[in-house]
């Protein structure tokens, strides 16, 4: 199983970082949690396209977490030539928000379907709310579910990926939390979203002070992935985000605190389990 990190930035736009999503390749299962911005140009670049997905995976419905997906839903839809159904997961909610991106592209679907016989009918897409503690397949893939903590964002969940014995877990934005332990346990790989307090509490921007009461510090990730004995920590969605120069920095910072493997995420960065 490969985890490919198609977008490790954050609403803060960032050339170099496209926004929160990753790809997950399980033989010929591809599968995206979340779709932030720029991510079918990350996923051509991880060697995949939306027509390729048996499903996509959402966390939560902030913006900088979803604001792709419509890309998703229209290059997938064209991609197969409205012969394939895309399946989403998410929490509740995501079947009203995926129709009201469907009403938002309904003049471009209609300008294409006029344009190209095979456009028989407009994009097909199955929608399943899920409940945390669910647990499905998605081709070879087994997927559970946990509740996450990122109030005032309700509800938000996180996932547990396994295939042929190996495991990821994928938590998008949370403090730490029960959930997060369950899914993390003992994971090959534990991807968790983080920022900095250290440097989040010395800018003088309100809104930047409001992110601290529901995001893990980077020092809270490492105490989950030491406490719940995590093979690798994977960074990503870093605020502020670091660069090269400064990545020995957060990585010391983890290591006061956990004894396993530090991946800091670039875009395109490539963990194998």
């Amino acid at each position: 199983m490969e985890l490919i990190l198609t977008g490790t930035g954050s609403p803060l736009p960032d050339a170099n970082r496209a926004g929160p999503s990753t790809l997950v390749k399980a033989g010929d299962t591809h599968i995206l949690v979340d779709a932030g911005r720029g991510v079918v140009m990350r996923m051509a670049g991880a060697g995949s396209l939306p027509g390729l997905l048996a499903g996509v995976l959402i966390t939560h419905l902030h913006s900088d977490h979803i604001c792709a997906l419509n890309d998703v839903i229209t290059t997938h839809w064209v991609m197969s030539q409205g012969n394939a159904t895309l399946s989403i997961y998410g929490p509740a909610g995501t079947a009203e928000f995926v129709d009201r991106q469907l009403h938002a592209l309904e003049p471009d679907i209609g300008y294409r379907m006029e344009h190209h016989d095979v456009l028989t009918n407009p994009p097909q897409v199955h929608v399943t709310e899920l409940t945390p503690g669910d647990s499905f397949a998605v081709g070879g893939v087994q997927i559970a579910t946990a509740a996450t903590e990122h109030a005032p964002v309700r509800p938000t969940i996180g996932f547990r990926l396994e295939h042929d014995g190996s495991t990821a877990a994928l938590v998008g934005d949370t403090v730490p939390c029960d959930g997060v332990d369950e899914l993390a346990r003992n994971a090959d790989v534990y991807v968790q979203t983080v920022i900095r307090r250290d440097l989040v509490e010395i800018i003088p921007i309100s809104m930047m002070q409001d992110i601290l009461d529901y995001h893990s510090d980077v020092v809270e990730a490492a105490q989950t992935a030491e406490r719940v004995g995590a093979k690798r920590l994977a960074l990503t969605h870093m605020v502020p985000a670091p660069t090269p120069a400064t990545y020995p920095e957060w990585v010391a910072l983890v290591a006061e605190h956990y004894s396993g493997e530090v991946i800091i995420g670039d875009d395109l960065t490539t963990v194998t389990v």
